[in-house]
């Protein structure tokens, strides 16, 4: 689906989610019926024409602009060449994080010591790598889905895994909003797929809730991070007690 007619059809959802129907919408734009149909098919529209359209019709605009954007087809995941980059610079893996929880260069500039000419190259690198699409003003738009996730086992997995893993099992869990669960179980493979399918959707669900959030002021958000592991595994210290193994070593079965 090209840009205009996806941004024509969030429209026209809009429109009828307030109830406009053409009819209405070409007596308050002063047109006939015919051509606002017409208008609508050829998917000819001036972005002036778009503007006045939406006030007649009584839709925000930048809802309609959102609304295209996040419909727009995206990857769920960066090539292995786009995280061995990032990792490469680790201001500029700082600012892909930045960009994936919809920082402005302004929070970023607020938040940490980097000057502004040093953030605008790193949106400039984020945006040739296909991260990001760079636009005016030094905003951007995301070029990754709302299912975003780093390459399983990929560099920036792996990255966090040797660096951040101990830092973030370090807190304590028992602030507003925060748990910590560990639950052994004994699972049948059918079990354990479900179980992972039911995990893909609360992925799924934080990334809606982090999409419904962006609308809300910064001071009105905190940065959360959810860490979701679930693998056939038993701890080693475990291992070793188990019958027949001898300093992690278990024995051959005699012939």
């Amino acid at each position: 689906m090209s840009s205009p007619e996806l941004l024509l059809q969030v429209l026209r959802t809009q429109m009828r989610a307030a109830g406009v129907t053409y009819k209405m919408l070409a007596e308050r734009i002063a047109m006939s019926e015919s051509s606002v149909k017409r208008m609508f098919g050829q998917q000819d529209m001036s972005l002036s024409r778009l503007a006045q359209i939406c006030k007649a019709a009584g839709v925000a605009m930048e809802d309609v602009l959102r609304g295209a954007a996040d419909a727009t087809p995206q990857a769920d995941a960066l090539t292995l060449t786009q995280e061995k980059s990032l990792l490469a610079n680790p201001h500029l893996l700082l600012m892909a994080i930045c960009c994936l929880g919809h920082w402005t260069i302004e929070q970023v500039l607020e938040t940490y010591s980097l000057s502004e000419p040093e953030c605008i190259l790193l949106l400039a690198e984020l945006d040739r790598l296909g991260v990001i699409e760079l636009k005016p003003m030094n905003r951007y738009r995301l070029r990754v889905s709302n299912a975003f996730r780093w390459l399983p086992d990929g560099p920036v997995q792996r990255f966090f895994r040797e660096h951040a893993v101990a830092d973030y099992f370090g807190g304590s869990f028992d602030g507003v909003g925060e748990t910590l669960l560990c639950l052994p179980a004994r699972l049948s493979q059918p079990s354990a797929k479900e179980l992972v399918a039911r995990i893909q959707q609360l992925a799924a669900e934080l990334a809606r809730l982090h999409q419904n959030d962006r609308r809300l002021a910064p001071q009105d958000r905190d940065g959360f991070t959810l860490l979701v592991g679930f693998r056939s595994w038993e701890f080693a210290a475990f291992t070793a007690l188990r019958r027949g193994v001898s300093s992690g070593i278990v024995p051959r079965a005699l012939p």
